[in-house]
């Protein structure tokens, strides 16, 4: 070979003469029409064709009045992930993430509008099988669609859909040049080819599908069957399956970018919920110290700062506490009366604190409070620091919960205060205010039916 020769390269171009597409059209017959044109390229085995949406959804019926369309978002959405206004970024019903659903206006006749297709890895599984069958070629083929995407200005093509293709190439388990171990790097083939035919294709120059020639290891052979859930069932598979699109959706608990910022927000004060059995796994002390930073905005009186927490990290610390405040606990219900079968059953309400694997003893301290010399106003300033507290003990609570940690704000430690302060060696001035029990939930919290929001709102 020469050094030219040796060059990795590929081509990539566009196809011509595909006329505007309609409802019922024969795709397969206007690609390989437009293939075979005279002074056209001839499509070859390893070849991959890229194939804009809009023409597949059309040809499949896909296009609809566009009497309503925030209707049809709705209709085609799964959940919203932002919204800014009257714009919505959504995940569609096929795990998509996208600018209004892909529900589309453009590049379709006036008081009409496009959604994506149904199934785009079974629209481009067909036009793989319908090349093949009429010009004996064994090619990959990408349904691709434009998105644009977290952190980058503007747009580039996507793989919706895909058949034939390695739509990721997993390089976890080699090394890189300098001999170092790749442990996260999954590329995306697929996505990188329908950017590649995007190039040659262009917005609105009415060429709906390219052709990239040269890279036939991305292309698999024509047995290759597709997996179950168009996904490979395990890292055997990856490289042999037909996985489809579909393996580009990263699934939720993979998702760390899961909702746009106010939504974050909400889902998080929405997931703060009272979890009372935990399971053995340690809670990073650092996602406790995010909670506290967090506590610490919250609004207070005469900008002072009324929260103190103490951390129980070491369970001899956890311990000796709960046995303290046990023994004050029943002493008081014994002097209340009650009998030991009633005294055993209530202490066992304390467990959820015994059995968690770390707590937190949120404090209040009245500094810079105001002193009035009568009742009514001393009571109201005290009542200032109480809510400030509680406000900042709720932002702890839920950032615990974006840390995906469990939480159980307990009561008791406000009821033995001088036990608490003693045996933690607290300044006097410190008030406990409860305990909080944190950990990994050992189980997926109940699920909570909302309340109706005017059942709690008074409007004057």
């Amino acid at each position: 070979m020469t050094g030219a020769e040796q060059v990795p390269g590929y081509r990539v171009w566009a196809l011509p003469g595909i006329p505007e597409v309609r409802p019922g059209d024969d795709l397969v017959k206007l690609v390989a029409s437009a293939a075979n044109a005279p002074g056209a390229p001839q499509l070859a085995d390893g070849d991959v064709v890229l194939v804009t949406s809009k023409i597949v959804s059309k040809a499949e019926g896909r296009i609809v009045e566009a009497t309503d369309r925030e209707a049809a978002i709705d209709a085609e959405t799964a959940r919203v992930v932002a919204r800014r206004g009257t714009l919505r970024i959504v995940q569609d019903h096929r795990g998509l993430v996208m600018a209004a659903a892909g529900v589309d206006a453009s590049n379709t006749p006036s008081g009409t509008i496009l959604l994506l297709p149904e199934d785009p890895d079974a629209s481009a599984r067909a036009l793989r099988a319908g090349l093949r069958e009429t010009l004996g070629v064994d090619v990959g083929v990408v349904v691709t669609d434009t998105f644009g995407r977290p952190w980058r200005s503007g747009l580039t093509d996507v793989a919706i859909g895909a058949a034939g293709v390695r739509v990721l190439d997993d390089l976890r388990g080699g090394t890189d040049a300098y001999g170092n171990p790749l442990v996260a790097t999954i590329v995306a083939t697929a996505d990188e080819l329908a950017a590649a035919g995007d190039l040659v294709k262009g917005k609105a120059t009415g060429r709906p599908v390219a052709v990239v020639r040269g890279l036939p290891h991305v292309v698999l052979p024509a047995d290759a069957e597709p997996a179950a859930d168009h996904r490979a069932d395990s890292d055997e598979d990856a490289g042999t399956a037909d996985r489809g699109a579909r393996a580009l959706v990263r699934n939720a608990a993979d998702d760390m970018f899961r909702l746009g910022t106010s939504e974050a927000v909400r889902e998080a004060v929405t997931l703060r919920r009272t979890v009372r059995e935990f399971t053995d796994a340690p809670v990073d002390p650092g996602a406790v110290r995010r909670a506290v930073a967090a506590a610490l905005t919250a609004p207070a009186p005469h900008h002072t700062a009324p929260w103190r927490f103490v951390l129980l990290e070491s369970a001899e610390s956890r311990t000796r506490l709960l046995d303290a405040m046990r023994d004050a606990w029943v002493a008081d219900l014994r002097a209340d009366g009650k009998s030991a079968e009633a005294i055993a059953k209530r202490v066992r309400r304390g467990d959820v604190l015994r059995n968690a694997p770390y707590l937190a003893v949120p404090c209040m301290v009245l500094d810079g409070a105001q002193n009035y010399p009568d009742a009514r106003r001393g009571a109201a300033e005290r009542e200032m620091f109480v809510v400030a507290h509680g406000a900042g003990i709720q932002n702890f609570l839920v950032t615990l919960a974006a840390e995906r940690l469990g939480s159980a704000w307990i009561s008791s430690t406000m009821f033995c205060r001088d036990v608490v302060r003693e045996v933690l060696e607290l300044p006097a001035e410190w008030e406990p205010m409860g305990a909080v029990a944190i950990g990994r939930p050992a189980a997926p919290p109940r699920e909570r039916p909302a309340r109706a929001v005017d059942d709690f709102v008074s409007v004057r």
